[in-house]
């Protein structure tokens, strides 16, 4: 699922929501061999029954055939294709141009067996694909849900969110799941826009309860008084808390909260063992390394509060945000991803490129590179407004 955006607020929001649902709101096509697994199983009966002695009637493979469509047709369609097996079963028992055979072998007491249990097999066959495509109409609905679910968690992200520019993607590592660990945000408080982006130790429902708890905290914390280190306390002691309510000694979230002074021109970062920013600056693309603090829901191993550290920010730069399933991703071969050589080569020597433009250019380069993700995928890019 990928939350994107482009153009006017409205309409990017649209777009972006259309996007979203590309993963989750349809069922996974069947394989095109599976497809055509009808027409091959009909042609080989039509290639064995030329070189096989009369007395073997090869037609009678062809009560299989309904179940074999069962698998991608519709309940109209798998009784079509009774009817066509056994009018074929008739063609070839009765015409003895094609199968040597006496006009009389038409209605001979086994074939008409063949008959009734092709059309047995297709009762059953169209009454199991009816069932297919209930349980089809069932994931559809249980999608919907859970893409209603990542809307209100994971809120598409706007164009412009105060004095910045912003984008964002979200790539889900096993398509047609629309629930996972990753998280983002970003908002516009009095004393800058704050922005969280983290990654939920585990994985399935639980994940789910931690990631709403993590973003719940993150912006009621952020509208809050008090600076960036006030909010990554506030959202220690929620996570805590929620360790406590579940039992789960071993829970903890890695994120990285950024704040955005644009009287200053400057960034402020507390880094909770997540993967470090990445500044593109002047056709230059740089980690943002600064000092590392425990994950949240491990303050308490900590000797002292976490530490910020500060990292100038104006127009025509670009902060870029993400969790490891991208900088894990691999090929192949076992390569991960080379996220910097790889913004490097597109943006190194260029104009200053926007967060849609960082986007939009991981959206189709992560593909090419991993065809299948491990990991769920988060991006988060903002940039100062008024370039």
């Amino acid at each position: 699922m990928n939350q994107q955006h482009r153009g006017e607020v409205g309409k990017a929001d649209h777009r972006r929501a259309a996007r979203l649902s590309d993963a989750g709101l349809q069922v996974p096509a069947a394989p095109a061999w599976m497809r055509w697994l009808p027409v091959a199983y009909v042609a080989a009966v039509l290639l064995l029954e030329p070189v096989t002695p009369v007395q073997w009637p090869v037609s009678f493979l062809l009560i299989a055939l309904p179940v074999i469509a069962a698998y991608t047709q519709g309940p109209v369609g798998v009784a079509a294709v009774t009817v066509f097996a056994i009018a074929f079963e008739a063609v070839l028992a009765g015409t003895p141009c094609c199968a040597g055979r006496n006009a009389h072998d038409l209605w001979e007491r086994h074939y008409v067996g063949a008959y009734i249990s092709t059309a047995l097999v297709g009762f059953i066959g169209t009454v199991l694909s009816a069932h297919r495509k209930r349980q089809e109409a069932h994931l559809l609905h249980a999608n919907s849900v859970a893409e209603a679910l990542m809307h209100t968690l994971l809120r598409p992200v706007p164009h412009q969110v105060g004095h910045v520019l912003a984008a964002s993607l979200y790539h889900p590592a096993e398509a047609g799941t629309m629930v996972g660990g990753d998280l983002f945000d970003i908002c516009a408080t009095p004393a800058g826009e704050r922005a969280i982006i983290g990654d939920v130790r585990g994985k399935g429902l639980q994940a789910v309860r931690t990631v709403a708890d993590v973003l719940g905290s993150f912006r009621q914390a952020a509208y809050d008084p008090g600076d960036l280190l006030q909010v990554a306390v506030s959202m220690e002691r929620r996570i805590t808390r929620e360790a406590a309510a579940i039992l789960d000694d071993e829970l903890f979230v890695t994120a990285a909260l950024v704040e955005y002074d644009s009287r200053a021109n400057r960034v402020t970062i507390i880094n909770h063992g997540h993967i470090e920013p990445v500044l593109i600056s002047g056709g230059e693309v740089n980690t943002l390394a600064g000092p590392p603090a425990l994950p949240l829901g491990l303050g308490v191993l900590a000797p002292g509060r976490p530490v910020s550290y500060e990292h100038r920010f104006a127009p025509g730069d670009v902060l870029l945000l993400c969790t490891d399933g991208l900088m894990e991703a691999r090929d192949h071969g076992g390569v991960f991803y080379p996220l910097l050589d790889q913004l490097r080569t597109r943006f190194a020597g260029l104009a200053a490129p926007t967060p849609r433009d960082v986007i939009d250019f991981l959206d189709t380069d992560l593909p090419r590179h991993a065809r299948a993700l491990h990991d769920d995928v988060a991006i988060l890019a903002i940039a100062p407004h008024g370039r």
